[in-house]
């Protein structure tokens, strides 16, 4: 008899941890929820001169050239956006992508309610035949953290710090 009743405790216990991490599956994306973002009003242009991401000292036909995405992008929602992501094609003057197999050009971080203005860096190879262009530019953003963010007193690369929206 106590044989019997400790196989159903461990069957039942087997269950109880099955349904615990399919409803852990289940539920924890919805906890940080993706969200569109429409983004409008984009502009490709190369880094203002005294911009620390042109990097005079490096400019040589092998490197990359610094360039300005910006933009407004706006968040329908009554709360803030976090961690949020800028998706998109970057083409060159043929319509050829400049960054093949990327389509994720970089992150703005959190967007709050409302229209927000915003810019970040593209590093493009040298040489790419300009003018540049854009097409399908959208960000997608999560209603939670989920990435680790730098305290007041991590140091940041010179690449990482804002670029002005302007």
């Amino acid at each position: 008899m106590k044989q019997r009743r400790t196989a159903w405790t461990t069957l039942a216990r087997l269950f109880s941890g099955w349904l615990l991490g399919l409803l852990i599956l289940l539920i924890g994306p919805a906890l940080a929820a993706a969200t569109d973002l429409k983004v409008s009003d984009v502009v490709l242009e190369p880094c203002p001169a005294g911009d620390q991401g042109t990097q005079p000292e490096l400019a040589r036909p092998s490197g990359a050239s610094c360039w300005a995405l910006r933009g407004v992008v706006v968040n329908p929602g009554a709360k803030p956006v976090m961690d949020t992501d800028v998706f998109g094609l970057i083409l060159d003057s043929s319509g050829e992508p400049v960054l093949p197999n990327r389509t994720r050009v970089g992150s703005i971080g959190d967007v709050p309610p409302g229209r927000s203005n915003f810019a970040l860096r593209l590093a493009v190879p040298a040489g790419t035949p300009g003018p540049l262009g854009t097409r399908s530019v959208k960000a997608r953003g999560f209603s939670s953290p989920v990435r680790t963010r730098a305290g007041i007193d991590d140091e940041l690369l010179p690449l990482e710090e804002a670029l002005e929206p302007q």
